[in-house]
C-alpha cells in the first residue's frame, strides 16, 4: 500500500471506491491497524472514496518518538489530506479514532461534511489507568503486546460474540500484538492527555456518535454526554461491547451509511 510522506513521519494508507466520489476518512482505534474497518468497505466504497490510515505508530506508519498527542495526531490526519489533494471530507473514527474526530470538528470544522464519532468519549479514562499501561507495555514490551492482546477480548467483544466467531475476533486481537510498543505508549499518552468536555460544544459539522451497550469503555453516558454538547447530533446504541463496527456488523454499516447519505 501507498504512503504520505509527512514533515516527521509517513503515514499507511488506502483508498477504496471511485476517484470522483465524496471521500470518506476512517480511523482506527488503539492498537488496531486500517485492516479494522475490513468489513465495512464493500458497503462504503459503493458511495464514497474510502481513505483509511494506520494512525502514526501503528500498522505500517512511521513510529516516531513519543509521546504522542490527539493534536498531532488530527495534523497527521490534515497533512495527509493536503498532500493527497482532498479539501472536503466527511470522517468516521473509533475510540481513539473518535477522539481525533473530535479534534477535526473543533479545529478543521469548515472541511468537514459530516463526522462520525464512535465507542469514543470526550474524556476516555482516568490518567493513572493510562500510565499503568503505558508501563506495562514499556517494561515488558512484546510480552506486554501479546498479554495485551489476550486481555483485549474482553474489552472490545461481548463474550458471546467472542465465542460464536473467534476467527473474527482473533483477527482485530491480533493486530495489538504486531503494534509496536512504542508505538502504541505514545499513543496511549495521547488518549490519556485528550479532554474536550469543555471544547466539543464548538463542533458545527453533522455528527452521529455510535455507542456499544455492552462498551465497559466508552459507554452509552459518554455518548450522551457529547450528544448534548453538539447541536444537532444524533446517537445510536448497538449491542455490542467496544468494537461496534465488527460486532455489530451489517447493521452498523448500515446506520453510518444512512447517516453519511443524509
Amino acid at each position: 500500500m501507498p504512503s504520505v510522506q509527512l514533515a516527521d513521519a509517513s503515514l499507511n494508507y488506502r483508498f477504496d471506491g471511485a476517484d470522483d466520489a465524496p471521500v470518506l476518512v476512517l480511523s482506527n482505534s488503539l492498537g488496531t491497524s486500517l485492516g479494522m474497518w475490513d468489513e465495512q468497505i464493500p458497503a462504503f466504497a459503493e458511495q464514497f472514496r474510502v481513505l483509511r490510515y494506520d494512525t502514526r505508530g501503528h500498522g505500517d506508519s512511521s513510529v516516531t518518538p513519543g509521546p504522542y498527542s490527539i493534536e498531532q495526531l488530527g495534523r497527521d490526519v490534515l497533512g495527509m489530506l493536503d498532500t493527497l489533494g482532498i479539501e472536503k471530507f466527511s470522517f468516521c473514527g473509533l475510540s481513539m479514532g473518535g477522539l481525533i474526530g473530535q479534534w477535526l470538528g473543533i479545529h478543521a470544522g469548515p472541511r468537514l461534511e459530516r463526522l462520525v464519532l464512535c465507542n469514543t468519549g470526550a474524556k476516555i479514562g482516568a490518567d493513572q489507568v493510562w500510565n499503568d499501561r503505558i508501563a506495562l507495555v514499556q517494561g515488558g514490551r512484546e510480552q506486554a503486546m501479546r498479554d495485551m492482546r489476550d486481555a483485549s477480548i474482553a474489552r472490545w467483544f461481548t463474550p458471546g460474540f467472542a465465542e460464536a466467531q473467534p476467527d473474527a475476533a482473533s483477527r482485530i486481537t491480533s493486530m495489538i500484538a504486531s503494534t509496536s510498543p512504542d508505538g502504541y505508549a505514545a499513543n496511549c499518552a495521547a488518549v490519556r492527555d485528550a479532554d474536550f468536555r469543555e471544547q466539543i460544544a464548538g463542533i458545527s459539522a453533522p455528527t452521529l456518535i455510535v455507542c456499544g451497550r455492552q462498551d465497559a469503555v466508552t459507554t452509552v453516558e459518554h455518548g450522551e454526554f457529547m450528544q448534548q454538547r453538539i447541536a444537532g447530533a444524533e446517537l445510536v446504541a448497538f449491542e455490542a461491547a467496544h468494537l461496534s463496527n465488527v460486532e455489530a456488523g451489517e447493521a452498523f454499516t448500515l446506520q453510518v451509511l444512512n447517516f453519511l447519505r443524509s
